[in-house]
C-alpha cells in the first residue's frame, strides 16, 4: 500500500546527512562531555560545534543557546525560569490563547503560585490583535509570550511588530518577549537580532532532524532560573548529562536548513497552495482554516461539514495517508480544539477539520493520491452521516452555530483536558 506521511508538524522525517552526523556519537565517540579526559574532551568539542552551528541559524551568539530535550522543556524552561527571576518586579504574564499546552499549562502552573495570567484573544483567522496586546500591559507586566506560528491553522504572526507594540508601550524597562518558534525554526528564515525578541524556543524534530534535542535562545542579560535540579551543565541552566548525538544531529540539521531553507520553502508551498486550491473544487463544504497569506509553508487545515475529524483521520490511515485531526478527537468528549474554538469557529464545522502538514521528503505524486482519495472518503463519510441527510432534506443544519438556522452552546475544551 502506497505510504503518504503528512503529520510532519508532529514530527519530521530525519535527514540522512543529519543520522550521519550522529552516528560516531553512539558507538565511538561516547564519552560524557563534562568529562576531562580525551573521550570527553571529543564530545565536549561537538556539544560546543553544535551550539554555534544552531546559534548561527537564527542570527545568535553561541553562548545564548541552551540545549534541552524537546520543545516542551524549552518552553516550560523559558515561561518559568524567566518568571522566577523577575517575579520580585511583577507577576503579571501575557500569553496569546493559541499557544501549545507546553505554554498554557505552564503559565497555569504560574497562576496558582500567584502570578496573574492574560491570554489574549486571536481573530477569525488565528492573528493577534495588537490593540488586544496594548491594553493587557501594565507596570507589573514581567513576560510576554505569543508564539511565532500556530502548528495547528498555520498562522504566522508578525512577531517584529509585535514586539514593537510591548517596547513602545514604555510600560517598564524590564518585561521580556518570548516567542514559541517551534513550528518555524528552519522552516522559515528567523533572525533574532531583526525580531528584537528576548528569548526563543525550537527544536530539532520538526526541521528533518532527530527528536530528543531542543534549545532555548536566551538573549545575553536575561535572567532564568534552571527548573532541574542537578549539575553544572548548559552553564547550570539546564542539569542534566547533555544528549551528544542528537545535539549534534540538531546542530547538523540547522546548518542544512540555513543552506537550503529558501529551496525548501518552494517545494513544499507549492504542494501546499496545491492542496488548498484543489480541495475545495472536489468537496462541497469545505472551509479552509487559518490565513490565506502569511501562513506556514506546509499547513492545510480544513473543516469538512458533516463529518467528524477523526472518522477522516482513520479511514485516511487505512488508505496509507497519515495527517492529523485538529479536532481534538483523542479526547473522549470530541470536543473542538482549543486553537479552533478561539477562532470561533462553529463547534459543529470544526469538529470536523483535517490538518496535513508538508514537508521536503513530500512530492506531487503523493499531493495527487490525496485528491483522488480524500474526497472518497468524505463522501463515504456524509453517506452515513444524518446531519448530511437531513441537509440534504431540508436544507438547513440541525445542529447550527451563530449566524445560521440557530443558535447552539459552544462547549469549548479547556485547556486541563487537553494534555
Amino acid at each position: 500500500m502506497k505510504q503518504v506521511y503528512l503529520d510532519n508538524q508532529s514530527n519530521t522525517k530525519l535527514d540522512e546527512r543529519v543520522f550521519g552526523s550522529m552516528k560516531p556519537f553512539f558507538v565511538e565517540y561516547y564519552g560524557n562531555p563534562q568529562s576531562i579526559y580525551s573521550l570527553g574532551s571529543v564530545s565536549k568539542d561537538a556539544l560546543e560545534t553544535a551550539r554555534q552551528q544552531v546559534a548561527e541559524l537564527i542570527n545568535a551568539d553561541s553562548k545564548e543557546i541552551i540545549f534541552t530535550s524537546c520543545g516542551t522543556e524549552s518552553n516550560n524552561l523559558a515561561i518559568k525560569g524567566i518568571a522566577d527571576v523577575l517575579k520580585t518586579k511583577g507577576k503579571h504574564i501575557i500569553v496569546s490563547s493559541i499557544e501549545h499546552f507546553s505554554v498554557l499549562n505552564s503559565a497555569k502552573k504560574l497562576e496558582k503560585e500567584g502570578f496573574k495570567i492574560t491570554y489574549l484573544p486571536v481573530d477569525a483567522k488565528g492573528n493577534i490583535i495588537e490593540d488586544e496586546l496594548k491594553k493587557a500591559l501594565r507596570k507589573d507586566t514581567i513576560l510576554v509570550s505569543i508564539q511565532y506560528a500556530n502548528p495547528e491553522v498555520g498562522a504566522a504572526q508578525d512577531i517584529k511588530k509585535l514586539v514593537s507594540v510591548v517596547r513602545d508601550s514604555n510600560i517598564n524597562d524590564f518585561v521580556v518577549f518570548h516567542t514559541d518558534a517551534t513550528s518555524v525554526c528552519g522552516i522559515i528564515p528567523i533572525d533574532v537580532k531583526n525580531l528584537g525578541v528576548d528569548a526563543l524556543t525550537f527544536s530539532a524534530s520538526v526541521m528533518y532532524g532527530p527528536k530528543g534535542a531542543a534549545a532555548v535562545y536566551l538573549k545575553k542579560g536575561i535572567g532564568i532560573n534552571q527548573q532541574l535540579d542537578g549539575g553544572v551543565q548548559e552553564n547550570s541552566k539546564r542539569s542534566g548529562t547533555e544528549n551528544i548525538p542528537a545535539i549534534v544531529g540538531f546542530g547538523k540539521s540547522c546548518e542544512i536548513a540555513k543552506s537550503e531553507i529558501i529551496k525548501n520553502n518552494e517545494i513544499v508551498k507549492k504542494l501546499r497552495d496545491k492542496l488548498i486550491a484543489e480541495l475545495p473544487k472536489r468537496i462541497e463544504y469545505i472551509y479552509l482554516n487559518g490565513p490565506q497569506a502569511n501562513r506556514l509553508p506546509g499547513n492545510v487545515n480544513f473543516s469538512v461539514e458533516f463529518v467528524e475529524g477523526e472518522a477522516m483521520f482513520l479511514l485516511l490511515d487505512a488508505k496509507g495517508i497519515m495527517a492529523a485531526s485538529g479536532s481534538a478527537c483523542a479526547n473522549k468528549n470530541l470536543r473542538l480544539s482549543h486553537v479552533l474554538a478561539a477562532m470561533n469557529v462553529d463547534v459543529a464545522i470544526g469538529q470536523g477539520s483535517i490538518l496535513f502538514t508538508l514537508s521536503k521528503f513530500n512530492t506531487e505524486e503523493e499531493i495527487d493520491y490525496v485528491l483522488e482519495e480524500f474526497p472518497k472518503i468524505v463522501k463515504r463519510l456524509r453517506d452515513m452521516s444524518p446531519l448530511y441527510s437531513y441537509f440534504l432534506k431540508t436544507g438547513k443544519r440541525k445542529v447550527a452555530g451563530p449566524g445560521t438556522d440557530y443558535e447552539h452552546d459552544h462547549d469549548h475544551c479547556p485547556i486541563e483536558e487537553e494534555q
